[in-house]
């Protein structure tokens, strides 16, 4: 096995990763999935090993023994220092001749266009916002959370709504279903059973991220108080995709801004909605348009960019994931 792909691309998500060995015309030799991607919690290098078997599978799959270049999209690779530091880790396997790593809201990016330019928002259990250009320029936030100045994302959304809740029981906030609908997901009477629970953990940390649904659904209910909260995240991924474009020098442009992510996915229609009316007025010429193709579509997309590919292959390599 000593034959060479012109590209690896690697998804790693903070559950799952996927890997594609691609040609240099698009086609894709082979795909492999493996578990998540957490260097924060196990550190870089057992990340990194934690790679391996995943991408030996595929290269076993696909006849290769390494690739041109690897292209490789990664969770929890926020600022620049931690993307070089995963380079160097990545670069040190030998699995390509050249590396480039990047955020995987990049690939969720590129995923959804036809060339290198726009701006995604994504939206899971955390908020980001990336925006390209083909020229190189990027525009990026460092996403860390409430350090970093952000707000939103499924475990955002969820404490906010325990907030409200809370104080709606106790009498210190203004009243809201949401003292009813979330403890009762839980099959519990009072918001104080669901605050004793967790904090007893007879309710799983873990557990938390399942009451953004019910947010959504109690908004759509008609309570005012998780209406706002809603509102509050349809102006804050506007505002995120708005800052994007006018660093790019995007805002006076047609331009795509893509909405990703399983909050952003479910396609709530108060949440798509206001989103949609809110770009109208600060961003007219965005097109915003849900994405759900393949990240790794994406990262392989970005790796055949970089290797010079033609058109050609990568309409090939996006029949592949799209048929």
């Amino acid at each position: 096995m000593g034959l060479t792909a012109s590209v690896l691309a690697i998804d790693a998500g903070n559950s799952k990763t996927d890997v594609a060995v691609v040609a240099a015309d698009g086609n894709v030799l082979a795909t492999a999935r493996g578990g998540g991607f957490r260097p924060p919690a196990v550190g870089v290098e057992p990340a990194v090993d934690a790679l391996a078997e995943t991408i030996g599978r595929a290269y076993a799959a696909a006849g290769v023994a390494s690739a041109d270049h690897v292209s490789a999209c990664l969770a929890n690779a926020d600022l620049p220092v931690e993307e070089r530091q995963l380079a160097a880790a990545l670069h040190a396997r030998a699995w390509g001749t050249t590396v480039d790593v990047r955020n995987d809201t990049f690939a969720i990016l590129r995923a959804g266009v036809a060339e290198p330019r726009g701006v995604a928002v994504v939206c899971g259990a955390g908020i980001n916002c990336v925006g390209m250009r083909p020229d190189g320029r990027t525009a990026r936030f460092p996403a860390l959370g409430r350090i970093s100045g952000d707000w939103g994302g499924g475990w955002g959304l969820a404490e906010e709504a325990l907030w409200y809740a809370a104080r709606a029981e106790d009498g210190r906030g203004e009243a809201t279903a949401l003292a009813r609908t979330l403890p009762a997901h839980f099959g519990l009477a009072s918001m104080y059973a669901l605050i004793e629970a967790l904090h007893l953990n007879r309710v799983d940390h873990h557990r938390r991220h399942e009451l953004t649904p019910v947010l959504f659904a109690t908004a759509a209910q008609g309570d005012p108080v998780a209406r706002t909260i809603v509102d509050r995240l349809a102006d804050e991924v506007v505002t995120m995709a708005t800052v994007a474009l006018t660093r790019l020098d995007l805002l006076d442009e047609e331009t795509p801004v893509l909405l990703g992510g399983s909050v952003l996915a479910a396609r709530h229609p108060q949440l798509d909605d206001t989103i949609r009316a809110f770009l109208s007025t600060r961003a007219p010429k965005a097109a915003p348009r849900t994405i759900t193709a393949s990240p790794v579509l994406g990262a392989a997309l970005l790796g055949l960019d970089h290797v010079g590919a033609s058109a050609q292959a990568q309409e090939t390599l996006r029949a592949h994931f799209e048929q």
